[in-house]
């Protein structure tokens, strides 16, 4: 008996589903290709990169031959760290002066930024009130001394009519008493005129210090109480920087130490001594207010931003000549002498030195030579 062959089984076709999943996939997989290319693209990956330093000068357009060019040498120089502390600029001696009685303002003679004297009238107050209380304790005091030398009059009389044995003691006794009342009352009238001249005196304010106006808080015709703060004033001769400096930093810090301060709206820059290191932290900034006082140039008001320079310790840095550097737009440029060429390079400076030499932050090496600009020419 001949058999079958068994019946040949045969694959499934894929469902529309998966087909469709596997579509979703592959469109997945090319659009992600896609944008990384694309960003490689942007980061400039297929571009020839720019060579830097040294190795740019091989390639790059050398200009005219360097000839007797002044010229001179990156050098690495030790030179301080320095970390800034901001802070404001306020008056060493600032104070408000304040009306010491009721009374309506009469005339204000300063005004905001006017200079001072001590001792001069700043401001009048109204004093019919006070004039008057100042005579009726100068009529007191005149009728309390013409009573004590009357009854100092009667005592004597009745002293020597003692002694002839015309008087008793008990009336000796009386005339006694009757005089050294009217002695006290005599004194207690003299007080009493004193602190009239002295309430009187009140109405006639005049300026502490020598100094300028800051603030004039009131005007001619406002009526103040007594404590009331009318004008303040400042010594523009002693200033002094607050600065918040860090716990960290305040331990290098010493009362008597010199430190830099530089006033940034002026560009300028000048000496100061440590005044005062207040010994409480804030809590929030976990800083420390310190006080550098010293003599400041004009221009310098009070509220003015400004930084303490603290020193740290010393670091190694690249310098050249400041002339040295070009700017063209926002590249700082500079010739370096190649072989005695001149070959231009970009540079990236960092800060100001002293002797007018600034601080390459990349670009050169110690010991190239750079050109600096023809005599007679100004530097860049």
């Amino acid at each position: 008996m001949e058999s079958k062959p068994p019946p040949r089984r045969t694959r499934p076709a894929p469902s529309p589903m998966l087909r469709a999943a596997a579509g979703k996939t592959a469109l997945g997989v090319a659009f992600t290709a896609a944008v990384v290319l694309l960003l490689l693209w942007l980061a400039g990956a297929f571009e020839r990169k720019i060579e830097h330093g040294a190795e740019a000068d091989r390639g790059a357009a050398a200009l005219p031959a360097a000839g007797d060019r002044p010229r001179a040498v990156a050098a690495i120089v030790a030179q301080p760290r320095i970390e800034t502390a901001v802070g404001t600029v306020r008056a060493v001696h600032e104070l408000t002066v304040a009306s010491k009685t009721l009374a309506r303002v009469e005339s204000i003679g300063v005004t905001a930024g006017s200079a001072v004297q001590a001792g001069e009238v700043i401001a009048v107050l109204e004093s019919e009130d006070l004039q008057a209380r100042l005579e009726q304790a100068t009529a007191a005091l005149a009728a309390a001394r013409t009573r004590r030398d009357q009854l100092q009059r009667e005592h004597e009389r009745v002293r020597e009519i003692f002694a002839s044995g015309a008087a008793n003691e008990l009336e000796l006794n009386r005339a006694r008493a009757a005089f050294e009342a009217a002695e006290s009352e005599v004194r207690r009238a003299e007080q009493a005129q004193r602190e009239a001249e002295t309430i009187l005196s009140y109405a006639t304010i005049r300026a502490p210090i020598s100094g300028a106006v800051i603030e004039k808080l009131v005007e001619a015709g406002d009526t103040v109480a007594p404590g009331q703060p009318m004008i303040v004033l400042y010594d523009p001769d002693r200033m002094q920087l607050v600065a918040s400096v860090r716990e960290s930093l305040t331990q290098r810090l010493r009362v008597g130490e010199m430190l830099d301060v530089r006033i940034d709206s002026l560009d300028l820059q000048c000496a100061g001594q440590i005044s005062e290191i207040v010994p409480e932290a804030a809590e929030g900034s976990r800083s420390f207010l310190v006080k550098v006082t010293g003599p400041c140039p004009e221009g310098v008001y009070s509220g003015m931003f400004g930084r303490l320079l603290i020193p740290l310790d010393e670091e190694q840095v690249l310098v050249i000549p400041q002339e040295a550097v070009r700017r063209v737009g926002q590249v700082e440029l500079v010739e370096v002498i190649v072989s005695d060429r001149l070959v231009r390079r970009a540079v990236r400076t960092g800060r100001a030195m002293p002797s007018g030499r600034v601080e390459i932050l990349s670009g050169l090496r110690e010991g190239e030579v750079v050109a600096l600009p023809p005599r007679g020419e100004p530097g860049a």
